[in-house]
């Protein structure tokens, strides 16, 4: 029994990384939500301003922001993004003995939904679930285009940062889904044009003209007044941050740049413990059966892995950055599986000594972090 666990481990690796899980939310909910929990009181009421659409939908609702709602909708919308990835995994390769391993790396992986626990609240998870909306609709016609545009205004209007973060791998989905496989014309060329120009311009709208227009003391007595407990001011200490202009970020960023980089090497072991996932994405796509759409896949990665690398340079959330890079590139391997292949590409082997052990250590790792590793 212990010599066929060892050799076909997958079904406990699943059952592990369950329980990994559960503890990460058992130790998230004990610690304060310092940036989740002002975003749900920030809102339009000062008029347009950044990151503010959660909050504005919050207070639709409630005048009075509880902190446990912060552990609430971010756990709702965690359980979402679980059920919409198993539906979507479900669609591309199938539940089976033989997918188990890939499900594995992707799914129990530090970079995806231990991390989304371990940042409970934050909005990096809201592009990851909308992207993989996108991968599961179908997209013969154009509303598969505008529901992209709609998509991603949505993330711009929750934090301007996801033009950078999802929105690159939004557009990456819809040319490989909608363009590449339905064929493309003037008008959804067109289409597709005009919706990405007004993502980009809400994006600069949102970053140099959303900052907040009274004083950061009137500001903060407007956040308390939505609070439901107003004694817990320790929760606002944030608030600086919708009045922050970019050159500020980025000199903040480049000041800690010389201990953030420390991480680094840690970032690099993480990417190289899944090997074996990345080499089943380069044999996808080398199976593709167009060497065009070999190289746009291959281009569209170096685009985003681009866009991500402007956000090193900008925001020092490292750890988070290096965790949505891999989603990213986890949603690209079911997009790049949707187009025609000249050959069957073989699955990550369910009996391999070596595969087994990184399987085995991607799971005990609870997650990356929100700065720097762990």
């Amino acid at each position: 029994m212990t010599v066929r666990i060892l050799q076909n481990p997958w079904r406990l690796l699943l059952a592990i990384n369950a329980a990994i899980i559960v503890g990460v939310f058992i130790h998230k909910i004990q610690l304060p939500p310092y940036v989740p929990y002002i975003h749900l009181l920030v809102d339009y009421h000062f008029g347009f301003i950044k990151r503010a659409l959660i909050g504005a939908i919050v207070a639709l609702f409630t005048n009075k922001v509880p902190v446990w709602l912060v552990f609430a909708l971010g756990g709702v919308t965690w359980l979402a993004t679980l059920g919409l990835y198993a539906k979507l995994f479900e669609k591309t390769f199938g539940f089976s003995a033989k997918t188990l391993p890939l499900f594995v790396f992707t799914a129990g992986s530090p970079f995806f939904l231990k991390n989304f626990m371990h940042t409970l609240g934050h909005f990096d998870i809201y592009g990851c679930a909308l992207a993989i909306v996108l991968l599961l609709m179908p997209a013969g016609s154009l509303l598969f285009v505008a529901a992209a545009a709609l998509f991603s205004i949505i993330l711009v209007l929750i934090h301007h940062i996801h033009l950078l973060m999802y929105v690159p791998t939004i557009i990456t989905i819809v040319v490989i889904r909608h363009y590449l496989t339905h064929g493309y014309n003037r008008t959804n060329i067109a289409f597709g044009s005009v919706a990405l120009a007004a993502v980009s311009a809400l994006f600069f709208a949102a970053q140099f003209q959303g900052t907040m227009p009274i004083p950061e003391a009137d500001f903060v007595a407007y956040l308390k007044s939505r609070m439901a407990d107003p004694s817990r001011a320790d929760l606002l200490q944030f608030a600086y941050i919708w009045y922050q202009p970019l050159a500020k970020e980025v000199a903040d960023t480049w000041g800690r740049l010389p201990h953030n980089i420390l991480g680094v090497p840690v970032f690099a072991l993480l990417i190289w413990l899944h090997t074996p996932l990345w080499r089943y994405v380069a044999n996808l796509i080398g199976a593709l059966a167009s060497e065009t759409q070999r190289r746009l896949i291959i281009a569209a990665l170096i685009g985003i892995s681009l866009a991500y690398l402007m956000m090193f340079v900008m925001v020092f959330d490292y750890s988070r950055w290096i965790s949505n890079w891999a989603v990213c590139m986890f949603l690209i391997l079911h997009a790049v599986k949707m187009l025609p292949a000249k050959r069957e590409t073989a699955l990550i082997p369910a009996e391999h000594q070596r595969t087994n052990i990184l399987g085995l250590i991607i799971t005990l790792i609870p997650r990356v972090g929100i700065v720097r590793p762990f």
